[in-house]
């Protein structure tokens, strides 16, 4: 594995634009890799400006209460104890924007959960084809271990990238052996604890999923821009909880393949060399028909 490790690291210090990582200073989430994450920002948007509209509303009400029906204005103040119109306005108002907020929420909760079956028409009425590969991530204080049952069964350990080894902004990103995934592919993502609870959070893909010692999740992820993509154990799982980093390289398919070739004959340095011929002739992500 210190052969697979030491082109891994090469490659990470020396094309570092190939990676879609987190910004300083940046709003809102970030850019959308999967359908599913693209259905959390739609849903984030609609809710950002319901919220606004609501809040703009509720403070010219104030406003216009405090300006209208002061003591200077009203010294008599009124006499009446309700008024049927307002109160059916201020109960019947609240349900509708409840009922606006739950049908996309329930969707978006149903699509998240499900495996998709190549059937079922997704969000915006898209078709997403049945899962064509399983990885299993396997949390572990205080790295990852993925496996690919699916080709091979071959196994291997994802640790941290030392600070002097990982360039400046990537630190507490990177890692020695990412987790390698074909593009426009759907692909299931099982998670188990090996010790304690942790968490396979990737904020692009849309996915935050409990590693459960004894209890196998699943989720997928289906992402059509090749590159890199960072994130975190998301749950305290110990002394070294903020050094559990996750990297998933997204290929073109025919890479992949070649990838997961080599590794199950064994041949890390030369899964390894596949990886790092892909990345330096890329560049930035680009659409997978781009790349085609």
């Amino acid at each position: 594995m210190r052969a697979f490790s030491a082109f891994i690291i090469a490659l990470l210090a020396a094309a570092p634009s190939w990676a879609a990582r987190p910004r300083n200073g940046a709003l809102g989430f970030q850019e959308p890799a999967t359908p599913v994450m693209q259905e959390i920002t739609d849903f984030h948007n609609m809710l950002l400006v319901l919220i606004i509209s609501i809040a703009c509303l509720v403070l010219a009400l104030l406003l216009w209460v405090m300006i209208r029906y002061n003591s200077k204005v009203n010294p008599t103040p009124s006499k009446f104890s309700h008024n049927t119109l307002v109160e059916i306005v201020w109960t019947a108002g609240p349900v509708l924007i409840l009922i606006v907020i739950a049908v996309p929420s329930f969707r978006l909760l149903y699509n998240e959960d499900v495996i998709p079956d190549g059937v079922r028409p997704y969000y915006k009425g898209e078709v997403i084809p049945a899962p064509a590969l399983t990885i299993k991530a396997t949390g572990r204080q205080w790295l990852w271990e993925y496996e690919y049952p699916d080709n091979g069964g071959f196994s291997f350990f994802s640790r941290l990238l030392p600070e002097d080894q990982a360039a400046p902004e990537d630190y507490k990103l990177a890692v020695d052996n990412p987790m390698v995934a074909p593009a426009d592919t759907t692909v299931r993502i099982t998670a188990i604890g090996a010790d304690v609870i942790h968490d396979w959070a990737m904020p692009a893909f849309g996915i935050k999923m409990d590693a459960i010692p004894g209890r196998l999740n699943e989720n997928w992820f289906r992402v059509h821009e090749t590159g890199t993509y960072y994130g975190e154990c998301s749950e305290l799982c110990g002394l070294d909880h903020a050094f559990m980093p996750i990297q998933v390289d997204i290929v073109p398919p025919a890479t992949f393949e070649r990838w997961a070739a080599a590794m199950a004959d064994g041949d890390d340095a030369g899964a390894a060399q596949i990886l790092a011929e892909f990345k330096s002739g890329q560049g930035e992500a680009t659409r997978l028909a781009e790349a085609r």
